[in-house]
């Protein structure tokens, strides 16, 4: 029977490699119970919703999240967290567990959008002009709420759990800055989560691979000679160059670029002369470009310049172009490491349902989670706050966006599951 003992061993290896938690002999059905029951229990639940609101009351534009961040530390303190400040500037880089490898990152983005709320509730922002339209305080919450669920186990982690509190994301690439910082070096792989509003509260959604676009700016300054709209001849014509350019560049995706791979160039405003009557010396114009793949990116950036300038050189002007490589730096595509997607998959699956993990669509849309899964494995979800309720239901920077705050113990029972899974299979 030595035969028998030795298949039952090969088929035992085999189905540990495709399903970890056998290896691991984690229960992630219980624990995944667990971490729900605790973060729904109403004293947690009430301690959750008053962070949120709080950090809504206050919002911080990138690089300025003073306050938020002091609310942070002073919860971390009060848990028994230690953590490092400042990271980025003004980000937060906490520690829960043994403090030996494996380390496994998660994040959470700070900063809030320059809008002016429009939802009268009694935790309105009470700052002028500044708004968390994206969400972004219910991402500081959960993870904290995260930190919480975890520092419960400690003793239990085989490893290390990272809790990045992240400024800068909403076009200043804060990611970029922690990771050149090196505050996330050792991390073998990182999770995120980023509510929508378009999915109803207890569901979840993402996708392996490619699943946002990578994306930046540009804007140009197209240079002529000025002159009475009587006399064009005597002019050079900043106005045609600049009309010409842009419908130019529309061609990169037309005719230059496959049609089963991503791609768009979008024009976002164009300035030039006030008065009717006169043809002015220079036009600006300026817009975003994206790609599913960073490749795609590059290209773009080498042929809109090529464009711009070609065009204004025919027109007998010049172009001068503004990537703005320095000030606010482009964000590589989002691409979901297959094996973490699974990994985040099946952890989703037990915290929500199976039928509540959906497969999201790709979206040109950007997130500078993206430098992350640049650098490591890494898994980035969509996580539903609609409320079916509430109608009409707002999307993402919108001064009327409302947040299910339902979605926090789900959120930061499913962070924590993650990450405890995650070390759990990978830990010695």
């Amino acid at each position: 029977m030595a035969w028998l003992r030795l298949l039952t061993i090969i088929v035992i290896s085999c189905l540990s490699k495709v399903h970890p938690q056998l290896q691991s002999g984690l229960d992630l059905g219980s624990l995944t119970r667990e971490l729900l029951h605790s973060a729904k229990e109403p004293a947690f639940f009430d301690w959750l919703k008053r962070v949120r609101r709080r950090i809504h009351e206050y919002p911080e534009l990138a690089f300025q999240e003073h306050e938020t961040g002091r609310l942070i530390m002073s919860e971390l303190e009060s848990l028994g967290i230690a953590y490092s400040w400042p990271v980025a500037k003004t980000g937060i880089v906490a520690s829960v567990g043994s403090g030996v490898e494996p380390w496994f990152g998660l994040r959470a983005d700070m900063d809030a959008l320059p809008i002016q709320e429009l939802v009268e509730w009694e935790h309105k922002s009470k700052k002028q002009g500044k708004m968390h339209a994206c969400g972004h305080d219910a991402h500081v919450t959960m993870l904290l709420g995260a930190a919480n669920l975890l520092e419960r186990k400690r003793d239990e982690l085989k490893g290390t759990v990272k809790l990045v509190f992240q400024p800068g994301e909403e076009s200043y690439a804060g990611a970029y800055h922690v990771i050149k910082e090196g505050a996330v070096d050792n991390v073998h792989a990182i999770f995120g989560l980023h509510v929508t509003p378009e999915l109803p509260t207890g569901t979840v959604s993402s996708r392996p691979g490619p699943m946002l676009a990578g994306s930046a700016g540009f804007q140009v300054i197209i240079q002529g000679k000025a002159g009475h709209a009587a006399q064009p001849h005597t002019t050079r014509d900043p106005v045609l160059a600049a009309s010409l350019a842009i419908l130019a560049l529309q061609h990169l995706v037309s005719r230059e670029t496959d049609p089963l791979e991503p791609r768009v160039v979008s024009i976002g405003f164009v300035q030039a002369g006030q008065a009717a009557n006169v043809i002015p010396e220079t036009v600006s114009f300026g817009g975003t470009f994206r790609s599913m793949s960073n490749e795609g990116l590059s290209y773009l950036q080498q042929r809109i310049k090529k464009v711009i300038e070609t065009q204004a050189m025919v027109h007998r002007c010049t172009a001068t172009i503004d990537f703005f490589e320095e000030t606010m730096r482009s964000y590589p595509a989002t691409v979901n490491d297959e094996s973490m997607y699974e990994h985040a998959k099946k952890v989703g699956e037990y915290v929500v349902g199976k039928s509540n993990v959906l497969m999201m669509p790709m979206s040109m849309g950007a997130e500078d989670f993206s430098f992350y899964s640049n650098k490591m494995a890494a898994a980035f979800f969509m996580i539903g706050t609609r409320n079916e309720t509430r109608k009409p239901n707002y999307g993402l920077h919108s001064p009327y966006l409302i947040i299910d705050e339902d979605v926090l113990p789900i959120g930061a029972a499913f962070h924590a599951a993650v990450a405890i899974s995650y070390l759990d299979n990978h830990g010695r």
